[in-house]
């Protein structure tokens, strides 16, 4: 992976919880703002009662995994992680291990 990139969890239960429409926000406001950011999907991030589950790597910032994300927190998780480097710590469900 890049430098920064974000993860959605792609599993059975983050589709049934929304993670298709987070991960299209995300392609879509990613690419509209020219951020420089790789979108990826993954597997099961182990939080389902939190999903969906967004991971985030950003230099400079904590790498946190973000739970309940809707289109609206991926696009302030954008705004803020990604372009001001400030976490959006009301969905921080753990600090990631860096991998």
């Amino acid at each position: 992976m890049g430098k920064n990139w974000i993860r959605v969890g792609m599993s059975t239960c983050g589709i049934a919880a929304g993670a298709e429409e987070v991960y299209k926000t995300l392609l879509e406001e990613t690419k509209k703002r020219n951020l420089s950011v790789e979108i990826k999907k993954c597997g099961c991030l182990g939080m389902c009662y939190a999903e969906p589950l967004v991971e985030v790597h950003v230099e400079g910032v904590p790498q946190v995994i973000y739970g309940k994300v809707n289109k609206d927190v991926a696009i302030k998780i954008l705004e803020k992680h990604v372009g001001t480097k400030m976490l959006v710590n009301d969905y921080i469900f753990e600090l990631a291990t860096k991998k």
